[in-house]
């Protein structure tokens, strides 16, 4: 990353490339932000091409963001920038379908560090340099998978759940500093999530799904407007309502139903 001269905003974003990640730094870019963006894929630079069209600033890297290294080179290409934050969206997340015993422990472990270890590093990171300069905001992509114990999805929803109480638990403690942090929580999106996570031969891989455009334009607006936390769609607003008052055992008998690999022929 090269120092740009810009009186715009910066807009960070991860797990930029694709989804609704994407579509998030899209939003700023029409917004007139200048934006930081990364994911681990080739990709991010075909899409760092697409969002200057908008005519905004865009510093792209491919890094891996579940490792120290990789957010440490992140966090330096952003400082190398020598402009303020003032968008975070921390959106890179990767899941992983299957049994917990099936599943091989280096990629299980690869969604913990993506989903949480990575993303907490850089918001410890840039989330003090905005308490610092006393403005900022902060959007995290959770999920309403964190409402329910994820029975063959058992890591993903509950990385999904800690995402989903830590942002509400930064937002209090950072209350009257001039951050605000906001959640996103979606239900199935069209993204390419499924394929990478195996779920294609499952129920939940086969339902329709949400656009991943209408679902980042809300969780954007929501972030903008210091809310809390923001469920996108109606569907998924009365899901995570009826999971709140339903037994947790009787929620992991019915995501089995849709997670189940195979269930998709049922």
């Amino acid at each position: 990353m090269n120092p740009v001269e810009s009186s715009k905003g910066l807009a960070v974003v991860t797990g930029a490339s694709t989804g609704i990640g994407y579509e998030l730094a899209k939003c700023a870019a029409q917004d007139g932000y200048d934006l930081a963006i990364a994911a681990d894929e080739p990709r991010i630079q075909e899409a760092a091409m697409k969002l200057r069209e908008f005519g905004v600033e865009v510093e792209a890297m491919q890094v891996d963001l579940s490792t120290r290294d990789g957010v440490r080179r992140f966090v330096a290409g952003i400082s190398a920038l020598g402009r303020p934050v003032d968008l975070l969206m921390a959106n890179a997340g990767r899941g992983l379908g299957s049994g917990f015993l099936d599943e091989d422990i280096y990629a299980m472990q690869r969604v913990v560090d993506t989903n949480i270890s990575g993303a907490l590093a850089l918001v410890h990171d840039i989330g003090n340099r905005m308490r610092a300069q006393g403005r900022g905001r902060i959007l995290f992509t959770g999920s309403i998978a964190g409402f329910t114990p994820g029975t063959f999805q058992a890591v993903y929803n509950s990385t999904k759940a800690f995402i989903n109480s830590f942002s509400l638990a930064l937002r209090e403690e950072l209350k009257d500093t001039g951050v605000t942090v906001t959640c996103l929580m979606p239900g199935a999106t069209d993204t390419e999530f499924f394929e990478r996570a195996d779920l294609m031969d499952t129920k939940l891989g086969q339902v329709k799904k949400d656009d991943p455009a209408f679902v980042a334009k809300i969780g954007y607006e929501a972030m903008m407007d210091g809310e809390g936390d923001v469920v996108a769609g109606w569907k998924n607003k009365l899901m995570s309502a009826a999971a709140n008052i339903t037994p947790a055992s009787m929620l992991a008998k019915q995501n089995r139903k849709i997670a189940e690999p195979g269930s998709a022929k049922d």
